[in-house]
Parts: structure tokens; C-alpha cells; sequence
């Protein structure tokens, strides 16, 4: 099957996917697998054009290649994490064995997670349906809103405020804040954190998990100091005037 440089594959929609990749082989894969579960696949090749599509229809997820011509992923990344009115996509980045610096830097800037070239469709179909069904549970679950101190954590409107001031955090560090903040004091492996925000079976990278603390701790500010590394452990967050 041959495509041009965007080409859209539609089935009975659960959710709508942009692929953004310039190598027609990896492009086909993704785009045959992710179809048939029944997603919208959208497909381009450069990052300027991956700009274009998002902002004229927003997708409910990106696939997004590090190296890409003109525009590279990280760049992309970055301008989507920056702007309120698409940094809740959540952005999976693409990346060849080896590039290592850059799946680091894409997590740093917001990327909510990241699939090593050659990768298996069933790891692929797998993600995808973990990070659009943590989506949907978070758009429409607000029975399990959490208040501690003066952090409030509202799932269903995908909030978190501390001192009333509204945070912004990326799809990954959301979760990552919940699953501690739902009990406070109690130390949670990298793994037990991975397994919960994005489901059983996930290769644990402990690398991305610490970003992902570190990155939490920044937009938190001082709440930041609530977030405790347990070392030899993993993580956990104390309750204001516990310690």
C-alpha cells in the first residue's frame, strides 16, 4: 500500500491517532496495526505538517519520530508542552536504539513516553491503549479527587492546584503525582508506579521514572519537598508536618 505524504485510515473510531513519521515502512506497520483495533490513523511525514494537522484537528494522541526532516520530535514536543491548548495530548515518542540523550530529553520537556525502534505491534497496540484508557478514566472519573494540605488532585477534570494555583503537568506526571498522593506516606516501587499509571506488563525503565519525579518536583515548588526518595526503594509523598 502506498502512501502520500498524509494519508488517513479510518475504521469504527476508538480514539484518533497522528502518526508522525518519515519512514513509509514504520509508518505502514503502525498505521495497520492501530486501524484495525479500530483507531483513526492519521499519518505525515515532517514535523511542520504535524503542526499544521494538530492545530486545524487535534488528535487524541501523537506518535511522534525523534528524527524527522526540518522540524525534529523534540522540538515538537517541546512547542506542544508549552501550549495550553494541546499540551494534554499525550506524545509517544519514537526513537532508534541508542538515542538515548534524546528519549531523556523528550521525557524532560513532557513526553509521556517513548517506543525503541524495532518494536513489537503488540507493545505498540498495547501503549496505546493503556495511555487513551488512563485518558478516558481521568476525563470522566472525579469520584477519587484528592486534597492534602493545600494540593488538590481532581482526576475527572485532570486538575491539580496547590495554594490555589493551578499547575500544568503533562499526562505522565499527573498520574505519577496521583498514584502517590492517593497514599500519602506509602513507599512505591519505580515498578509498582509504572505498573499503575500505565498498566501491568510495561518494561519499567527506572531512568523515566526519575525524570518524571524530577520534573514533578519543579512545577510543584515547595509542595516539591513532599515527594521523598526512599533510596534503594522508590518514592512516596509525605503528608505536610508528618515528618
Amino acid at each position: 500500500m502506498h502512501a502520500s505524504e498524509m494519508d488517513t485510515y479510518v475504521n469504527l473510531s476508538k480514539g484518533k491517532i497522528l502518526v508522525v513519521e518519515d519512514e513509509e515502512d514504520i509508518a505502514e506497520l503502525i498505521t495497520y496495526n492501530l486501524a484495525k483495533y479500530g483507531y483513526i490513523i492519521e499519518r505525515v511525514a515532517s514535523g511542520e505538517e504535524a503542526m499544521k494537522r494538530i492545530d486545524e484537528n487535534a488528535p487524541d494522541i501523537i506518535l511522534l519520530d525523534i528524527m524527522l526532516p526540518g522540524l525534529d520530535g523534540i522540538e515538537i514536543c517541546k512547542r506542544l508542552k508549552q501550549s495550553s491548548d494541546v499540551s494534554h495530548i499525550p506524545v509517544v515518542m519514537l526513537t532508534a536504539r541508542g538515542e538515548e540523550a534524546d528519549v531523556v530529553t523528550g521525557l524532560e520537556i513532557g513526553a509521556d513516553d517513548y517506543i525503541t525502534k524495532p518494536f513489537s505491534p503488540r507493545v505498540l497496540v498495547a501503549r496505546v491503549k493503556a495511555i487513551l484508557r488512563r485518558q478516558s478514566q481521568g476525563r470522566t472519573n472525579d469520584s477519587d479527587a484528592i486534597s492534602i494540605g493545600e494540593l488538590s488532585i481532581h482526576p475527572g477534570r485532570h486538575e491539580v492546584a496547590f495554594a490555589g494555583k493551578r499547575l500544568s503537568l503533562t499526562f505522565t506526571e499527573f498520574h505519577v503525582l496521583f498514584v502517590l498522593a492517593s497514599r500519602p506516606g506509602w513507599v512505591f516501587t519505580r515498578a509498582q508506579i509504572v505498573d499503575a499509571v500505565r498498566g501491568d506488563g510495561y518494561p519499567v525503565t527506572e531512568r523515566s521514572v526519575d525524570v518524571h519525579i524530577v520534573g514533578l518536583r519543579k512545577k510543584l515548588g515547595v509542595a516539591g519537598d513532599f515527594i521523598e526518595t526512599v533510596r534503594g526503594v522508590g518514592y512516596r509523598y509525605i503528608v505536610p508536618g508528618t515528618r
